[in-house]
């Protein structure tokens, strides 16, 4: 048996979220639904302006990490944080959620801890403003081999690809799960970064990684064409395990040319943030106790109807319980 059940490596961010309404983001020149790079006046200007704030452990992959720990799994997080008050704030709250932060604070001279700014409208819609300060250096020298051979699914943050040393990092790790029997996955996170390293990501895809997660338009900027069918066949000829997740539709999943899909809740969204970041938690739980594909994918769009009814990216009420009354575990 292994020390860990899931592993992640990924953006280590401090989420800032408050609740505001459309006049607030016209007037603050924030654009509503997307996730924005901001610099470091900005954020400033951005955290200065929110009312009620609400603080907490952030990042894609962090979050899903979170959740798989929740669910009861053993779990460890690879990520940097800055030796300052966010930074300890990350560590110790990820510690205390029972995951272990593999990597201790780091000290000196280098950016401050990464924050993102969520403000999060009436119709659930959430507009990210993320200043990645020193959790986008993630590197090869932040991976212990040990902790990759000792854990049994790796999962990894597609942002992070957008740095050389980040992609460094990923295969470092990547081979060094693979190569102990682990299974490595990937988010593709987001069309544009998608767009940025297309080469790239479809050189992991087909070489590195056992299973991909990404939505619809993740999915066709990745084999640039229109149909979704098409980019999914494309997919299942790269990779074994394939997983698309479509907003309020069914989630297709596919294993060796078995394609399958999950049905998805209709649920009234209070704060879409993290909806996908626990739909991968809930897949993993599934992916490492031996379930079904259609199984595990309905343990994420469980998880994932979860988070999207109250504010916050990560869960509140006991996700495995779902399951339970679902009669899935």
């Amino acid at each position: 048996m292994k020390k860990y059940q899931v592993a992640g490596i990924g953006n280590a961010i401090v989420d800032v979220i408050s609740t505001v309404n459309d006049h607030f983001l016209d007037h603050m020149g924030i654009r509503k639904g997307i996730m924005q790079l901001i610099e470091r006046e900005r954020a400033e200007t951005l955290y200065g302006a929110m009312k009620d704030r609400q603080e907490a452990s952030g990042g894609s992959v962090c979050n899903t990490i979170a959740g798989a720990g929740a669910l009861g799994l053993r779990t460890a997080l690879i990520g940097r944080v800055r030796d300052d008050g966010l930074g300890r704030f990350f560590a110790q709250d990820t510690e205390r959620t029972g995951t272990a932060f593999v990597n201790p604070p780091v000290s000196g001279g280098e950016l401050p801890t990464s924050r993102s700014m969520i403000f999060v409208t009436p119709d659930g819609e959430r507009s990210m403003n993320t200043y990645l300060g020193i959790s986008a250096e993630v590197g090869p020298d932040d991976v212990d081999p040990a902790v990759m051979a000792d854990t049994e699914v790796l999962f990894l943050e597609g942002y992070l690809f957008d740095k050389n040393k980040g992609k460094e990092a990923f295969l470092k790790a990547a081979r060094a799960c693979r190569k102990a029997g682990g299974r490595v996955g990937i988010a593709l996170s987001d069309p544009f970064c998608v767009d940025r390293h297309r080469a790239d990501f479809r050189r992991l895809v087909a070489n590195e990684m056992d299973y991909v997660i990404g939505n619809e338009q993740e999915w066709t900027s990745l084999y640039q064409v229109n149909d979704l069918d098409e980019a999914l066949a494309k997919a299942q000829a790269d990779c074994e395990i394939v997983v698309c997740t479509r907003s309020g539709e069914p989630v297709v999943l596919m294993h060796n040319g078995h394609r399958v899909t999950a049905p998805v809740k209709t649920v009234v969204p209070v704060d879409a943030t993290g909806a996908g970041d626990q739909f991968a938690a809930g897949f993993l739980f599934g992916l490492v106790n031996g379930h079904s594909l259609e199984t595990s994918g309905r343990m994420g769009c469980i998880a994932a109807a979860e988070v999207i009814g109250h504010i916050g990216a990560r869960p509140r009420a006991d996700v495995l319980a779902l399951f339970k009354a679902e009669g899935l575990v």
